[in-house]
Formats: C-alpha cells, structure tokens, sequence
C-alpha cells in the first residue's frame, strides 16, 4: 500500500503504508517494521520525530481541512 498521511486534528501526522523515515544526511530511522507511526507537530515531543502525545498535555490546536494547492512556481531557464 503506498504511504498514506493524514493530518490529525490537534495532533500528530500520522503515516500509514510504505515508507521511510530519514535524518537530515539521509540515514533511515529503524521503524521495527511497524507499519503506522506518529510523527510530532506540536514540537514539544520528547521523542522527535516521533509523536509521544505531549500535544494533548500543552493543548496544541490545528485543525487543518482539505485544500488544493496552486501549481508550483515556474523554474527560471537554466542559461
């Protein structure tokens, strides 16, 4: 199944499906073949990147809907 994210209100991003999770030089993350996790949005988890449930003790708020994006902006000619 391909990885599917889906934004919880007043919480956590969590990704469910096919995928991995990488540091910032690109190195995965062992998931423990767990195939749903919970990544934080709040910023206040103990456990980064990974949701811990700290948004529900600081009252985090974010309800997000469903939107269309615009088209990305046009790259400038390579010269």
């Amino acid at each position: 199944m391909a990885a599917k994210i889906t934004v919880k209100p007043n919480g956590s991003l969590r990704i469910e499906g096919e995928f991995e999770i990488c540091d910032p030089e690109g190195k995965a993350f062992g998931l423990g073949g767990a195939t749903a996790i919970s990544l934080c949005r709040c910023g206040h988890s103990e456990n980064k990147p990974f949701c811990d449930g700290t948004h529900k003790k600081i009252g985090f708020q974010s309800v997000v809907k469903a939107r269309d994006l615009p088209p990305p902006a046009p790259k400038p000619p390579v010269p």
